[in-house]
């Protein structure tokens, strides 16, 4: 009786050892979701929020931390001091890194034209990125509305004006920001629409803005949105502009998105539309893309923190 017990004991002794072994196997071949498994923050451009947050920082802030999100990103100042961002962003345990930034100066926020003040405010802030969020539009576009014309037709015309050579004159701006920037400490970046996609001298205008820019002042946010919108391919872009490409907008189409090179495209919530995350989020991190960034354009189906929260649940349990 005493041996059957021991070697009773002995068996489930060893089954439980062998139960335990596989469990562990079994639990280190489960992936975790995407962004947990790779220690980052899901970010909010905070373009998405519309005018509610300007009306109400503290409440729209606050709602966005509940939700999950960790980074923001600027879109302007809303009417706020530097101090007063950072107290707002503090308050509701959120990290401003980036701001997209206009080259010439719109308004009261600070431009690449005024590099001292945009340091300086940077630092406040506590930004790491300052990125140029479009081309600037030269001179000789001419953007007066035409009789019948909407804003679409307006941006079209715009886009069909822009030639190879304001393209080099864009990069040639960036590489000089971008080496005083370099130096305060800050990157420099380019966000894309889908512009930049079009026909230029032969090339087109992002690929003369990557040939033109030197990869140690310059790097580039991809809105995967607007490269879908341009009929392009993030997956083969980021392939073949190895290291360009550190920060991206994370940003669905409908199927009902037409291919066009005019800032038009039928926004979806992020995991609803047509663009395989699972596939380019991997892709986007192994080809270095470290800063991901929520942002959903008008028109909204839905309200919209809403979305940012459909946006966000979808990323916080994406497998990739």
């Amino acid at each position: 009786m005493a041996e059957w017990t021991r070697r009773t004991a002995l068996g489930w002794s060893l089954a439980a050892t062998a139960s335990a072994l596989a469990g562990a196997t079994a639990a280190r071949t489960v992936k975790e979701p995407f962004f947990k498994g790779n220690g980052l923050p899901i970010g909010l451009q905070l373009y998405t929020l519309g005018d509610a947050l300007k009306a109400d920082l503290d409440g729209q802030l606050g709602q966005v931390a509940r939700i999950g999100y960790r980074t923001v990103e600027m879109a302007g100042y809303l009417g706020r001091t530097p101090v007063e961002l950072r107290a707002a962003f503090d308050k509701a345990g959120l990290a401003c890194t980036s701001s997209h930034v206009q080259g010439k100066s719109t308004g009261p926020d600070p431009s690449f034209a005024d590099l001292d003040r945009l340091i300086a405010d940077a630092h406040v802030i506590g930004i790491k990125h300052i990125v140029m969020p479009m081309f600037s539009i030269p001179a000789h576009v001419d953007m007066a509305p035409k009789a019948g014309e909407d804003r679409r037709a307006v941006l079209a015309r715009l886009a069909a004006q822009i030639t190879a050579d304001d393209w080099k004159a864009t990069a040639d701006f960036l590489n000089t920001k971008g080496r005083a920037l370099k130096a305060a400490g800050l990157t420099t970046g380019y966000h894309n629409h889908n512009v930049e996609f079009a026909p230029s001298g032969g090339s087109t205008g992002l690929d003369i803005l990557l040939a033109n820019t030197d990869p140690a002042l310059v790097q580039f946010e991809m809105d995967v949105g607007w490269v879908v919108a341009a009929g392009a391919d993030p997956l083969a872009l980021m392939k073949a502009h190895p290291g360009r490409f550190k920060m991206m907008h994370v940003k669905d189409v409908k199927a009902t998105t037409k291919s066009n090179f005019a800032f038009q495209q039928d926004p979806a919530e992020v995991g609803s539309g047509i663009i395989d995350w699972k596939r380019l989020l991997a892709a986007s991190y192994a080809a270095g893309v470290r800063d991901f960034f929520v942002e959903q354009e008008p028109p909204f189906a839905k309200p919209r923190m809403e979305s940012v929260k459909i946006n966000f649940d979808y990323l916080n349990t994406v497998v990739a």
